[in-house]
């Protein structure tokens, strides 16, 4: 949805959740993080000024995340990532460095950024935030959708217990907590359709343009 409305409108996209699975990716890798989900934090941290994260536009137009000079777009959509990225997530020192890189890909505005605190955390003055949400059973079927298609061997039961779990980590956690900024526009798409929800979100952003103009 955001990366669409960035193309349509000529800003950059920048996928925030993808800079998280990129690090969860190289803790994968190189032992720091273990499938089931336990993480040696200080390694981690440790290793941080070895991640480079980046993301480089493909031929295509689509946008991939780029990992140490490494096109990792497709890892770090596997359900293995998804399972360890949130307590990864839940790092400060991980948070403190992505958010600060984050920063950065703003600096100049003219920018669509998705993630769990970007309206609360990154970009607390943002000119435009919207706060999506839908039931965790369909943004399970959705992503099931998604993995299936990209050949993913799981099961729908696993994907909504993904969902969950990471919805309650991401909401519990210490530093920057998943929650609805108090000046966010609220929209539950659980019905809508990808075209309603694209019209819908280019209107609030010609809403939000017009009256910064009349600023």
């Amino acid at each position: 949805m955001a990366r669409r409305l960035a193309a349509a409108v000529g800003y950059r996209y920048v996928d925030s959740g993808a800079m998280y699975r990129a690090v969860a990716l190289y803790g994968l890798e190189h032992g720091l993080v273990i499938p089931e989900g336990d993480v040696d934090a200080a390694a981690l941290v440790a290793a941080l000024p070895m991640i480079n994260i980046d993301f480089e536009i493909q031929p295509d137009g689509s946008q991939h995340t780029m990992l140490n000079g490494r096109d990792v777009e497709q890892d770090i959509r596997h359900l293995r990532v998804s399972n360890v990225v949130s307590p990864v997530a839940a790092i400060p020192e991980v948070r403190h460095r992505l958010v600060a890189l984050q920063q950065n890909f703003g600096a100049q505005k003219g920018i669509v950024m998705d993630g769990r605190d970007i309206g609360t955390t990154v970009f607390p003055d943002a000119e435009l935030k919207i706060y999506v949400n839908a039931s965790a059973e369909t943004r399970a079927q959705r992503r099931f959708k998604e993995l299936v298609e990209k050949g993913s061997q799981v099961t729908y039961q696993e994907v909504l217990a993904n969902v969950v779990n990471r919805d309650h980590i991401d909401r519990t956690r210490e530093e920057s907590p998943l929650r609805r900024a108090d000046d966010a526009i609220d929209l539950d798409n659980s019905a809508m359709t990808l075209d309603e929800q694209d019209r819908w979100l280019l209107s609030q952003f010609e809403k939000a343009v017009k009256s910064a103009g009349e600023v």
